[in-house]
């Protein structure tokens, strides 16, 4: 039996990114999308990094949106980033350029809402793919979607690292585990008190969750 990995996407301050690493997640996400409402400037998350490193053993995700490539080097030199995740636009080649030039495992970010959609999934050739709702806002909206879309993609696609967002909370997280099977779970607002600041009974919950679901 294996470990669902678990990503807390949106952080934003440095004491909810201690807490999130000491809490035993696996992955801090931190959101360099300026129209983001967890949206993290650059310097500040040389803070908020220094926070999560120093209290566990976390790794460090950058949450893109169609940025140059020249940005998204800079700001992994300047955090020493883990992995960036495109949450845009971009397209499958454009992926594979950024992999390239960053050095880093690439996470592509892929909304789900039909069984074209789906089918898509196996066009990329990124170190994993996450499945979220189709949100105006670029994900982190609380949004689920039909997560036997996800288990399909997870079953078609058996080699591919599917990370699972969209909605997810401590009251569903189990079920779609069991369900999905998913390399990894992401959540943002569902272990919120407002937008980019964590709940720390919540984050608690949802972490104890994932924990006792085993794939």
């Amino acid at each position: 039996m294996s470990r669902t990995l678990v990503k807390i996407c949106g952080v934003t301050l440095a004491d909810d990114a201690a807490r999130v690493a000491a809490a035993g997640a696996d992955f801090v996400g931190l959101n360099f999308w300026p129209k983001s409402k967890r949206y993290l400037a650059p310097e500040r998350a040389q803070i908020v990094a220094a926070a999560a490193r120093g209290a566990g053993s976390a790794k460090l995700v950058g949450v893109f949106v169609d940025a140059s490539i020249e940005e998204m080097q800079r700001i992994c030199a300047l955090i020493d980033l883990d992995a960036v995740q495109l949450h845009g636009d971009e397209s499958v080649d454009v992926a594979e350029r950024i992999s390239l030039a960053v050095y880093r495992p690439v996470w592509k970010a892929v909304a789900i809402g039909s069984q074209k959609d789906v089918e898509r999934v196996g066009a990329w050739k990124t170190d994993a793919v996450l499945l979220d709702a189709p949100t105006p806002g670029r994900g982190g909206a609380g949004a689920t979607f039909d997560h036997n879309l996800a288990r399909e993609a997870r079953q078609r696609f058996p080699a591919m690292k599917i990370i699972l967002a969209g909605g997810l909370t401590a009251d569903n997280v189990a079920d779609a585990i069991e369900l999905v099977e998913p390399w990894a779970v992401d959540v943002a607002s569902g272990v919120e008190a407002a937008p980019g600041v964590k709940d720390p009974a919540k984050l608690a919950a949802f972490i104890s969750a994932t924990r006792g679901a085993l794939i």
